[in-house]
């Protein structure tokens, strides 16, 4: 596992390094999706188990503690995250060893949880009732935060009260409104900015990604989301699903469902949200965000709609996006969403 803080997260940095003075039990970091704060997250996670970390508070990556980090196999370290992030994880590598991931529940249920489940909140208990390896600090690291359920998030709640001592919780969420206040309470947030167009672009150029400004604006800044999507093999959801929002009608609509069946919910949502934001905007300001590209297309749509109507839109999505994840039926929520789209313009 390679360590990594990016070059927008140098000023975020410095803030946590001042922390380890008097360290927080739990921090909180939040900010956009595609940012990189998982990746900061486990950045901090090996500095803190780290034998001899550097003058600016970095790993040192040579010690034996680094060592077992960069096999996910540290014994004072636990990963805690959905079961579907680990068969994301699994298709990439054949060797993933993560000593914080509770693999029995991932082989016996058929169907990877996208939550985060009462057993691994549970499975934290001995590791957190046992002396640390190296008479140092143990580190549990759980992402999505937003993935806790009621229940996980009430078991968690009772570490964070009564937090063992040497142990440090990092949380790393997208969304703090999907949060318990009880939990935000018990910790230290850290807000992880977006990097300036400029810097984003920049390092986009140096991982060799082509029209990076494209990607970069689809993805409302975010460079790793733009990477991603640059280096994805195919983007045929998207493409299909822009093409519909483009010349809507009943027909596309459900030719475009159809199609989309098995594409993510989520993604989709986010997609049409997108372009509900730069529709909005050309009708107000003749500017848009997210898909210059489609600039004659908005413009054509935005002197077709009522701006009461796009309004209502924007709402609808904003709500359909905080179920997107758990659809009853996806072909039902997508078919639905997009014939309310194309009404907008009959």
């Amino acid at each position: 596992m390679a360590v990594t803080i990016y070059p927008w997260q140098q000023q975020a940095w410095q803030q946590l390094h001042a922390m380890r003075a008097r360290l927080p039990h739990a921090i909180l970091l939040h900010g956009n999706p595609g940012i990189g704060k998982t990746d900061f997250a486990e950045a901090f996670a090996a500095s803190l188990l780290c034998e001899q970390p550097l003058d600016d508070g970095r790993a040192c990556g040579i010690c034996l503690s680094c060592g077992w980090f960069g096999q996910y196999a540290h014994p004072d370290y636990r990963r805690v995250r959905p079961e579907v992030l680990d068969g994301a994880d699994a298709a990439n590598s054949a060797d993933d060893s993560d000593a914080g991931d509770d693999k029995k529940t991932a082989k016996a249920s058929k169907v990877p949880s996208k939550e985060i489940r009462i057993d691994q909140i549970r499975a934290l208990a001995d590791f957190m009732n046992i002396s640390t390896h190296r008479n140092g600090k143990r580190v549990v690291l759980l992402y999505p935060a937003e993935a806790l359920n009621t229940i996980s998030a009430n078991a968690l709640l009772k570490s964070l009260e009564e937090p063992p001592p040497d142990t440090v919780f990092l949380m790393v969420s997208n969304s703090l409104d999907r949060l318990l206040p009880t939990i935000l309470s018990r910790c230290r947030k850290l807000a992880l900015p977006l990097p300036t167009t400029q810097v984003a672009l920049a390092w986009l150029e140096q991982q060799q990604v082509r029209d990076a400004d494209m990607w970069l604006a689809e993805q409302g800044g975010a460079p790793l989301a733009a990477l991603a999507l640059a280096q994805a093999g195919s983007h045929e959801a998207q493409d299909e699903l822009l093409a519909m929002l483009a010349r809507p009608s009943v027909e596309a609509s459900l030719k475009t469902a159809d199609k989309l069946q098995k594409a993510v919910v989520l993604d989709l949502v986010v997609c049409l949200q997108r372009w509900l934001h730069d529709l909005l905007s050309v009708k107000l300001s003749g500017k848009l965000r997210y898909y210059p590209r489609k600039q004659s297309e908005l413009t054509a749509l935005a002197a077709r709609v009522a701006l009461p109507a796009l309004m209502k839109a924007v709402d609808q999505a904003r709500e359909r996006r905080a179920i997107a994840q758990h659809p009853l039926a996806a072909r039902l929520f997508i078919e639905d969403m997009l014939l309310d789209y194309s009404h907008l313009f009959s």
